[in-house]
């Protein structure tokens, strides 16, 4: 009776040892992958089975509690920063998109400004103004081609008319002096039968 005393003494002995050895194993054994799932399978690992069931350790478990509560609140403070940035961003854009329809604004009044003359107070189209302008460019020089042609027609017109006039003349001319010249003889030629018959008188 004694000696089986001494048997189950040693064999507990033996066995709180063992369990003291794996637990002490167990504890200084470290996981490699700092990850939620490294931690979860790190902890599957080394939990033992009984019964088809896992015995987890406590601080195991608590070590992976608290891992995916700070990773569960730095998530959350990366989702709240997220949404900031993104409200942010938003509001950027929409004063963006305000800036952008101001400039298109003012750049289509300015092309409006830049495309419209005002000529006597009423505003064209620079095509139109331009288009109108030609127009009485090329109307007034047919005109003055057409007065340039017609001076031209006037002005031959009046060289020949002034040509005709100097004949005129110059034959009128000749005929006066030639008619002037026949006068002279003529009263010659009366003067001389006055006197002939003034000296036939006087016999």
């Amino acid at each position: 009776m004694q000696k089986f005393k001494h048997v189950i003494y040693c064999l507990g002995a033996l066995i709180f040892l063992n369990v003291s050895f794996a637990l002490a194993q167990q504890d200084t054994s470290k996981n490699t992958d700092p990850s939620l799932n490294g931690q979860y399978q790190f902890m599957l690992k080394k939990s033992k089975n009984l019964y088809g069931s896992k015995l987890i350790n406590p601080a195991r478990l608590s070590s992976v509690w608290k891992s995916v509560n700070d990773t569960l609140r730095k998530e959350r403070r990366q989702l709240q920063e997220a949404r900031t940035q993104i409200k942010t961003q938003a509001d950027n854009i929409a004063s963006l998109k305000g800036e952008v329809t101001g400039k298109e604004s003012s750049l289509a009044s300015a092309t409006a400004s830049v495309n419209e003359i005002s000529f006597l107070g009423i505003s064209f189209n620079k095509g139109t103004y331009n288009t109108m302008v030609w127009a009485i460019i090329i109307l007034l020089a047919a005109a003055l081609a057409i007065v340039i042609l017609q001076t031209g027609k006037y002005r031959k017109e009046a060289t020949y008319r002034t040509q005709l006039y100097q004949e005129v003349a110059d034959e009128f001319q000749a005929h006066k002096v030639k008619a002037k010249d026949k006068e002279m003889k003529l009263a010659r030629e009366l003067q001389d039968e006055r006197n002939k018959w003034d000296e036939g008188g006087r016999r």
